[in-house]
């Protein structure tokens, strides 16, 4: 009797834990702290694609918030600091200098930018030997761009100013208070528009590299590998659905409610960026390879940003491919 009763009582207790660790796992993931990505730039259209993917993945259960701040220097550094679980940006430099356990999961996007001048004051790029050019960020993409065309030009800069947000350079061009920038092509569009015909393109030469990637801190990315690659998952998703439709993205952006305060012409040029950005393979597919890496490093190394690595390129030094992997299949 006491035994049918023991073998009872444990049949009861294995199903009311069974049950509690069944209820634990259905838990919604809204229960666990928002994922915080820090963005070290202001809200614009380019910031539409990883909005809708963020929307996607809180869609499925990930709770997610950006913040805006004042550069990639101070996004970095929120990560590292953690008041930030993922940045936006393409760290190798910080990584390779201070050893920080970051590493990029994937990428958003390749530079894709327009080298500007205004020909009242410049035509080509030895004309820039000795003047100041204005750039987004320092460490970005931009700067080894500009830094790559200085060693390419044999020229020097007298300064490098940093002026976060396209659209921003854009306008401070427009209103003659720079005269050497890069722009991206929503930019160099307005330009050509309302510039007069004074604004030139000074050429480029091949350059094929990352311009921003998502990436965390290594403890982050173990913790929250389930809610990551849901999130991987819906930038895989979007970045395919958007290199297909283009279209499809001032769509979501009203179907979400996203960026309500962007002005009228910035709602207008949604639809042109995102169409050029595919033709011009901005967004790629595939979220990112170890070519893409080396490459990546092969570029900046040519811009002075990080130290030349010699032999076969370790990507786990920079990048966690683990995740992207796993959600690719």
């Amino acid at each position: 009797m006491m035994q049918g009763f023991t073998m009872m009582r444990r049949h009861v207790l294995a199903v009311a834990m069974g049950g509690a660790l069944a209820g634990m796992l259905a838990m919604p993931a809204q229960a666990q702290q928002a994922i915080r990505v820090a963005m070290g730039d202001i809200a614009s259209v380019e910031t539409l694609g990883l909005l809708i993917a963020m929307e996607r993945a809180k869609e499925r259960g990930v709770p997610m918030e950006l913040t805006f701040f004042n550069s990639e220097d101070v996004a970095t550094q929120a990560v590292v600091g953690g008041q930030a679980d993922i940045g936006v940006g393409a760290p190798y430099a910080f990584i390779q200098n201070s050893r920080a356990p970051l590493r990029m999961f994937y990428r958003m996007s390749t530079l894709l930018f327009f080298p500007v001048v205004n020909t009242d004051h410049y035509t080509t790029w030895a004309d820039l030997d000795g003047q100041e050019v204005t750039v987004h960020s320092r460490g970005s993409g931009t700067e080894a761009l500009m830094r790559l065309m200085e060693s390419q030009h044999g020229i020097t800069y007298s300064a490098i100013s940093y002026v976060p947000g396209a659209e921003v350079r854009t306008g401070a061009m427009l209103q003659g208070t720079i005269n050497a920038s890069i722009v991206d092509s929503s930019g160099f569009r307005l330009l050509e528009e309302q510039g007069g015909g004074k604004f030139a393109r000074l050429p480029l030469d091949g350059v094929n590299a990352t311009d921003e990637a998502l990436y965390g801190n290594e403890r982050f990315l173990n913790e929250r590998e389930a809610d990551v690659a849901i999130f991987v998952e819906e930038l895989l998703r979007t970045w395919t659905d958007i290199n297909e439709n283009p279209e499809m993205v001032a769509e979501l952006r009203t179907q979400y409610d996203l960026l309500p305060d962007l002005p009228a012409a910035g709602v207008d040029d949604i639809t042109p960026y995102y169409v050029s950005a595919a033709e011009n393979g901005v967004m790629p597919l595939g979220g990112g390879t170890t070519d893409d890496v080396a490459d990546d490093l092969a570029f900046l190394a040519a811009a002075g940003q990080v130290q030349p690595v010699e032999g076969d390129v370790d990507t786990t030094m920079f990048w966690d491919f683990d995740i992207l992997t796993a959600a690719r299949d």
